[in-house]
């Protein structure tokens, strides 16, 4: 077996924030190994320049403006799925939405709204995956999480860390639920890959870029692209055995121990 296995041709994959950074650049990945595509987001200018650049491949490519957290609206999505490609292999759930505040004042609509964008919807949008993947008798889901799936960040990080939390179990849940009818469930866990958020904090915090650094060996933020060649793997065939895996894709972040050094780590006062 070759270089066959990562190959997704006669595919389809749906793929949610797919107007830029880490959803654009999965529907990118697997498009690129074969698949046909069905790119999500609320952004509908972001979703057609996605398109547009995923032209020359000659895939099947599909836009959809959706709102994952509103529940009619992924009743609307899969209607469209359905009628465009009658199937459904790979779901790369990358959209939503977190909230902030601090844990002593945080409001319940904060609570409520990062629950919403970032389980309620991902879960709803695994169920009518799984739901179809089950009658196939196959298919593979990828949720993305985060760092703060698996520890705590503080910055006023207690709802989205509370719906990470959230998604990681889903995960380990479904693929339990569903790994011997041929349905396999994984996360991804990214962190510091930067996206437009990224850089507006570092531009209003000048000390925060360096915080972040003292986390990664390998010395660097994370780039959305790289997250490609993960998503492949977990799409195709070469990732078979593989179902309730958490994955790092952070630099070595979540290897590092808090109070530990690593080469060229930055101080900060």
């Amino acid at each position: 077996m070759g270089l066959e296995m990562f190959d997704l041709s006669g595919r389809v994959a749906m793929v949610s924030g797919a107007a830029s950074g880490m959803g654009k650049a999965m529907a990118t990945g697997v498009a690129e190994a074969g698949a046909d595509v069905l790119l999500i987001d609320i952004n509908k200018e972001g979703l057609e320049q996605t398109a547009r650049e995923l032209g020359h491949l000659g895939r099947k490519v599909v836009t959809a403006v959706c709102d994952v957290s509103d529940l009619s609206a992924i009743d609307e999505l899969w209607k469209t799925s359905d009628k465009e490609f009658g199937r459904i292999d790979f779901l790369g759930n990358v959209a939503g939405n977190g909230a902030s505040g601090k844990p002593e004042e945080v409001s319940m609509d904060s609570i409520q709204l990062a629950l919403q964008n970032l389980v309620v919807g991902r879960f709803y949008m695994c169920q009518n995956a799984g739901k179809r993947m089950l009658e196939q008798g196959k298919g593979s889901i990828v949720n993305i999480g985060s760092l703060a799936s698996m520890n705590a960040l503080g910055r006023s990080h207690i709802p989205y860390s509370m719906a990470m939390g959230a998604v990681i179990q889903m995960t380990r849940e479904l693929s339990t639920e569903w790994a011997s009818r041929g349905v396999r469930v994984n996360a991804i866990l990214p962190g510091q890959v930067t996206n437009p958020g990224m850089e507006k904090r570092m531009q209003d915090d000048p000390e925060i870029r360096d915080i972040w650094l003292r986390g990664l060996p390998i010395g660097r933020l994370g780039r959305p692209e790289e997250i490609k060649g993960l998503a492949v793997l977990l799409a195709s065939d070469a990732s078979s055995f593989i179902t309730g895996a958490l994955i790092p894709f952070d630099g070595g972040n979540l290897a590092k121990n808090a109070g530990g050094s690593h080469p060229g780590m930055p101080r900060v006062s």
